[in-house]
């Protein structure tokens, strides 16, 4: 595809690449084969899939195991389907228009809906931001007795340490990343071998009921299970870091991008969707099925796991688990914020003030909280952060279903009859549920 085709669709010629300092920076081998090529593209999935592993999704998926046990599986499998779908928009959007969601939206909107979408970006980044510091601080509290106030003044530091990360090159981040996910689903993988789950119902669990939707309750926390998986700020962040691959700017080259970034983005959200089940399921297997369904946060869960089980490694895994996950999202959510302020406003901070703002926006809700509320607070502030998100998510949504659908911007690589309608059904399904969940969450029945 030419640029002279694409300038039809598209207003402005692009005028910066996404984030320029790793843009194209990671080489595609040209003449090796399937397996070297699709290593050299991995990396940007995995990225990507830490946030539907996030501190937030934890609360519901504790709360969805204890108190219903493995009925909510299905809701956790169709929300992994619609990100996975939902992700290949973004990383094709990425590869073809070679422009990020946020640029995108710059080039299309006017400036005052581009100026709100961009505040309900950030918004939606603040709050993800907001998860992260309070599930480290819970992490360090659980292991190392740190009082969650000081546990949250600590998370500071993470922005300057992901500062160095990014200086030494992309494919490092990566690299921790995929390590600390291998944490995470190592400490999860001993807590079901731990916990014994049967089978047949996890396997039961996943088939939809109706109950899920006829059940106030359930569905509840099958929104906040939506809401919590399928991330706003993980569509502009992949549409960017997919960027960072030296493929051929040709036709054929973004084809074999597309294809190969696609695989690394599925299979990397079937693992986040283990670790998402692995979480309800350890949650079932050990509250819901011993009496103690009213078990509904991080703090309960760690209590109760070590005398359940019998073992205190039992707790230890699960916090280690928690602090991994918190840091491994701090560190896609500040590149996320870097993404849309340079994409929507064409402005560029210097990186470490970027990060600094964003975690300070964060971070001083979280103190004041912790310091009034305390423990009670904190896991409130938890649940509202994933409320916040879903507010957000069907403004990132629409507007890719609409970019990735349009023929005059996407040419030959625009979705095929049936992925717009499917992409459609999605983004009304989610707009719904969400706007369902906002009504309850604040006009409760």
């Amino acid at each position: 595809m030419t640029s002279k085709f694409l300038s039809k669709g598209w207003r402005k010629e692009r005028s910066s690449n996404s984030l320029p300092e790793v843009f194209s920076s990671i080489n595609i081998p040209k003449d090796a084969g399937f397996w070297r090529k699709l290593m050299a593209f991995a990396g940007p999935g995995l990225m990507v899939a830490v946030g539907y592993m996030d501190p937030g999704n934890w609360a519901t998926d504790i709360a969805g195991g204890a108190r219903f046990g493995y009925t909510l599986l299905s809701v956790i499998l169709i929300s992994n389907l619609f990100a996975i779908v939902l992700q290949h928009l973004s990383l094709k959007l990425g590869i073809v228009a070679e422009r990020d969601l946020a640029q995108a939206c710059r080039d299309h909107f006017n400036p005052t809906t581009n100026f709100i979408l961009w505040i309900f970006c950030e918004i939606a980044i603040a709050a993800c931001d907001l998860a992260e510091v309070i599930g480290s601080a819970i992490a360090l509290n659980l292991l190392f007795g740190i009082p969650l106030t000081w546990g949250v003044v600590i998370t500071i530091v993470d922005v300057f340490i992901i500062l160095f990360l990014q200086a030494k090159g992309f494919r490092v981040i990566e690299s921790i990343v995929a390590g600390l996910i291998i944490v995470i689903f190592g400490c999860f993988a001993y807590e079901i071998i731990l916990s014994k789950p049967d089978v047949f119902p996890i396997l039961a669990g996943l088939v939809p009921q109706k109950e899920v939707v006829t059940n106030p309750a359930m569905l509840y926390i099958g929104i906040g299970i939506l809401g919590a998986t399928v991330m706003p700020h993980n569509l502009y962040l992949h549409s960017s870091i997919v960027q960072t691959r030296n493929y051929d700017r040709t036709t054929e080259g973004k084809k074999e991008a597309i294809k190969f970034a696609t695989i690394d983005s599925t299979v990397s959200l079937f693992l986040a969707f283990f670790i998402n089940a692995a979480i309800l399921i350890v949650a079932a297997a050990t509250f819901h099925t011993t009496g103690n369904q009213d078990v509904a946060d991080i703090h309960d869960a760690h209590k109760m796991l070590a005398p359940i089980l019998g073992t205190t490694f039992a707790s230890i895994f699960f916090a280690v688990a928690l602090l991994a996950s918190g840091q491994n999202s701090t560190l896609t959510g500040t590149l996320a914020g870097q993404i849309v302020m340079e994409g929507f406003l064409n402005i560029r901070l210097k990186p470490w003030l970027r990060r600094l703002i964003t975690r300070l926006i964060a971070v001083i809700p979280a103190l004041i909280v912790t310091i009034i509320y305390g423990e009670k607070g904190t896991t409130d502030l938890l649940v509202l952060s994933q409320v916040i998100l879903s507010m957000q998510l069907s403004f990132a949504v629409i507007p890719l279903v609409m970019f990735t659908g349009s023929k005059l911007k996407m040419g030959e690589f625009v979705n095929k009859l049936w992925l717009k309608i499917m992409v459609w059904i999605i983004a009304g399904i989610i707009l719904i549920l969400n706007l369902y969940l906002l009504v309850e969450t604040f006009f409760p029945s």
